[in-house]
């Protein structure tokens, strides 16, 4: 018996979706046919995604979201949801990042990592949420999906990214809590922890010295791809997933079995 994952009819949003991980996860759901809310500061690209996702059959919407403002995340799902829908899947990508020691981090810097990967990431997941659980009220079959994307510095300290492993520590953390608070009105809230994925935004760094001797480190020496997280994203998206709920997921080509 063959399973075919299909997303007509869903709305699914994507935060960070103007570069990297989040331009792929949007492509990804577009493709298997979900309208994505593309929610980015950076609107003109995220227009442009638009016009690729649009070009190739699929539907897309943009909003503005800044994650670290409140004000911003209420207002861009009001929007998402008044533009295509209400929203079934979230997928909760913002993030960023900082190298230093932890010495050499001030203020500003902790800040600048907290309010975006943890701070934010929570008040997204749960303002989504506080929607998502009306609806089920209303209809106690409804089923919908929270995709948090941790990393597997969450899981195991990385060198001079002392303050983004703690950022992604505590949303493996969050995952497991609002899996556990809102399983009961049909939310599935889990996570992906990728490793060492090349993008537009790193692409430089493995070509580098220092990036080549990282990656000769690594369990195949080899960085992964955004499309090799299609998959299970795909997988946690879909509601034949029912049944996984607060899972953290690795896809890191085996570093953490090391």
């Amino acid at each position: 018996m063959g399973i075919e994952v299909n997303f007509e009819g869903k709305i699914a949003m994507v935060t960070g979706a103007s570069s990297g991980l989040g331009a792929r996860f949007a492509k990804a759901l577009a493709g298997a046919g979900a309208q994505v809310v593309l929610a980015s500061r950076r609107v003109e690209r995220l227009k442009e995604l638009r016009a690729e996702i649009e070009a190739d059959g699929g539907a897309a919407h943009v909003v503005a979201l800044d994650v670290t403002d409140l004000a911003s995340i209420k207002s861009a799902i009001a929007h998402a949801e008044t533009e295509a829908g209400p929203i079934d899947i979230l997928v909760n990508n913002s993030g960023v990042s900082t190298t230093q020691r932890l010495l050499d981090v001030n203020e500003e810097d902790y800040g600048y990592v907290m309010d975006t990967n943890l701070r934010g990431a929570f008040f997204m997941a749960q303002q989504t949420a506080k929607r998502m659980i009306q609806r089920a009220k209303g209809d106690p079959k409804k089923q919908h999906r929270i995709v948090n994307i941790a990393s597997v510095a969450g899981l195991r300290v990385l060198p001079q990214i002392g303050v983004y492993c703690m950022s992604k520590a505590g949303v493996v953390q969050m995952t497991k809590a609002m899996a556990v608070e809102w399983g009961r009105y049909g939310i599935n809230v889990n996570a992906i922890c990728p490793g060492y994925i090349a993008t537009e935004m790193n692409e430089d760094y493995f070509d580098t010295e220092q990036g080549k001797k990282l990656i000769e480190m690594l369990p195949r020496r080899r960085t992964g791809r955004p499309e090799d997280l299609d998959g299970l994203l795909l997988l946690l998206a879909a509601e034949e997933a029912h049944f996984i709920n607060g899972a953290i997921i690795t896809a890191d080509d085996g570093m953490t079995a090391q």
